[in-house]
């Protein structure tokens, strides 16, 4: 079966006319252009490791499972669509059980049967290696827009993922990930979910570096959500009009949650109301919360305006867990906070040791005196 619908150098020049930047396939590396209307399962079945399905502006309806190591998965920018597939009806007129062929019958693989848009899911002994998911949107899906399992080396560049049921972009037991330029908004739970397991009960995983960085996260229950893991950084990222913006979260399994660097973040009017769940409390007006988490750094970010009435709420805010275990030895320093309620620092974690607030410019904290 031929690898790509069309001559090599077509396909090159299909890429690079993208105005995306990108540079020519390397040698032996085909590029699959997929047209709207074409599967893309199917040419992500076709590709070998290294190459590039490139996907034409346009909507596509499907959900896409990637195994592929090395695999880039590419649109057009924003333009290019996934939405879930149609559903398939049947025929009320037919004795057989076949679908009625008013609607065109799809293919259900594993991510479309979990509500996903993107699925990269490996395993614990052979995870999916540095495959790359970059300038599309995907939007309505039941579950999340994006998610990986068992990926090393995962990027997500430049989607934007909208109205998703769950998440908006998803990561679980996995490492070395990078989140760059990316657009979340108005999905149920996280814009951004970065997370050891949901599953099962684990200490903290090294997620030996992952980088979150320039993303826009806006009108989400919660902007980004980093769950039991350590090793990790949060820089320069806009987030607003989420319930509450950034969520460092651990427990009492060992090792705790923690080494999170959280900086440079421009934090403001995260005060979208959302009701309680079984496992948390209602949210309003929370910048940045830490709860169960040590030796984390939160330095350099401008939070401004974050108003509510939840026992979240505040701009920077150190919780007691809600199994009650403690945030220890963190260090918030040098942010400039203005106009958060019920103040711009909260430290609600009284029996938490060795946290420390330099240099952070703000008006009023609770308890008093840590501005």
């Amino acid at each position: 079966m031929k690898k790509c619908h069309i001559a090599y150098l077509a396909c090159t020049a299909a890429l690079l006319g993208t105005g995306l930047g990108a540079a020519p396939p390397a040698p032996g590396h085909v590029v699959h252009l997929v047209q709207p209307g074409d599967s893309i399962q199917k040419a992500v079945d076709r590709a070998e490791p290294g190459d590039t399905v490139l996907l034409a502006a346009g909507t596509y309806h499907e959900s896409v499972d990637v195994k592929t190591h090395g695999l880039t998965l590419r649109g057009m920018g924003r333009d290019t669509v996934l939405q879930p597939a149609a559903k398939t009806k049947t025929n009320p007129k037919s004795k057989s059980k076949s679908k009625s062929k008013s609607k065109t019958k799809k293919a259900v693989g594993a991510c479309a049967a979990g509500g996903n848009g993107i699925c990269v899911v490996g395993t614990k002994a052979h995870p999916v290696e540095d495959v790359t998911i970059a300038s599309l949107t995907v939007s309505g899906f039941t579950k999340n827009g994006v998610y990986a399992m068992a990926a090393d080396a995962l990027t997500v560049r430049n989607v934007t993922a909208v109205k998703n049921g769950v998440w908006g972009i998803a990561q679980e037991a996995s490492r070395h990930g990078e989140f760059r330029g990316n657009t979340a908004r108005d999905n149920g739970d996280a814009g951004l979910f970065l997370a050891n397991s949901v599953t099962q009960e684990l200490g903290a995983t090294d997620s030996e570096g992952t980088v979150v960085e320039h993303n826009r996260l806006e009108g989400n229950r919660i902007g980004v959500t980093v769950r039991r893991l350590r090793n990790l950084t949060l820089a320069r990222n806009h987030l607003t009009g989420n319930c509450a913006a950034v969520f460092v979260v651990g427990d009492e399994n060992k090792p705790k949650a923690g080494l999170v660097t959280v900086a440079e973040n421009r934090i403001v009017r995260n005060n979208k109301s959302c009701p309680k769940t079984a496992r948390l409390d209602a949210l309003q007006g929370s910048g940045i919360v830490l709860t169960g988490a040590e030796d984390s750094l939160i330095t350099r970010n401008v939070i401004e305006d974050n108003v509510g009435k939840s026992s979240l709420s505040g701009g920077i805010v150190l919780f007691k867990s809600f199994v009650g275990t403690t945030s220890d030895r963190n260090r918030i320093s040098d942010n400039r906070l203005r106009g958060n309620s019920p103040a711009d620092l909260v430290n609600t974690d009284t029996t938490g040791k060795g946290n420390t607030f330099v240099g952070n410019t703000c008006k009023a904290s609770k308890p008093a005196g840590l501005c």
